[in-house]
C-alpha cells in the first residue's frame, strides 16, 4: 500500500486535501553545461510516482496513483456523484496527466469523470512566475467556464496533481460556486509544494 501523508488544504471548497508533499528534499550539485543549476531531489513515495507518471509518461504508476487517490475520498465520506480534472494550464500538451487520473479515480469510486464540465476560455500567464496569490487570483479571474447542465446538483470531487498556492483550484471552485449549480465540492490534489507559494 503506497503510503501518504495527507495535509488539509483550505479555500472556498467544502473540503481539501493533498495526499502528500510533492518533494521532501532539494540540494544543488551545480550547473550543467549551459549554466543551468541542476538538483539532487528526494520526493515522497506519491510524489515520485507522479513524477514519473507526468513527466516520464510511465503509464504503469496510474492505478497506484488513482487507488490512493480513491481510497482517500472512501475514507472521507465525500460520496463524489462527478470528478473533474482541473484543466490544464497548458492545453498543448502531449499527455495531459490530470484527466487520465480523473478517468481512473472515477472509475474506482463508481461514478463519472467530466473533462469539459468546465472549461479555461481566458489565456493567463504562466503561474509559476508570479509568486503573489492575489495577483494569481487577479490573473485567473474569469478564466473558466463552467456547463451547468452537466454539473447541476452534483457533488464535484475537484481534481489535481500538484497544490502550490491554491489560486487555480480557488478560481475554478469560484466558477462551479457562480454557475454550476452544484451540491458540494472537495478538492483532492496528489501533491502539494513543501512552501505552498
Amino acid at each position: 500500500m503506497l503510503k501518504i501523508n495527507p495535509t488539509a488544504i483550505s479555500g472556498s471548497w467544502d473540503e481539501g486535501f493533498a495526499l502528500d508533499v510533492h518533494t521532501i528534499d532539494s540540494q544543488y550539485i551545480g550547473d550543467d553545461e549551459y549554466g543551468h543549476p541542476q538538483f539532487e531531489t528526494t520526493r515522497s513515495p506519491i510524489g515520485e510516482l507522479l513524477y514519473r507518471f507526468k513527466y516520464k509518461a510511465d503509464k504503469s504508476v496510474a492505478e497506484d496513483l488513482c487507488k490512493a487517490a480513491a481510497d482517500f475520498v472512501t475514507a472521507r465520506k465525500w460520496a463524489p456523484t462527478i470528478v473533474v480534472p482541473v484543466p490544464p494550464s497548458r492545453p498543448g500538451r502531449h499527455f495531459q496527466p490530470v484527466p487520465a487520473l480523473a478517468q481512473g479515480t472515477a472509475k474506482l469510486l463508481e461514478c463519472e469523470a467530466c473533462d469539459d464540465c468546465i472549461a479555461k476560455v481566458r489565456e493567463t500567464p504562466e503561474l509559476k512566475d508570479v509568486y503573489d496569490y492575489q495577483e494569481r487570483l487577479e490573473h485567473l479571474r474569469g478564466a473558466y467556464s463552467v456547463k451547468t447542465d452537466k454539473t447541476r446538483d452534483h457533488t464535484i470531487l475537484l481534481l489535481d496533481d500538484l497544490y502550490r498556492s491554491g489560486a487555480t483550484v480557488e478560481a475554478v471552485t469560484t466558477a462551479f460556486r457562480s454557475n454550476g449549480n452544484i451540491k458540494r465540492i472537495f478538492v483532492l490534489t496528489i501533491t502539494r509544494t513543501r512552501s505552498n507559494r
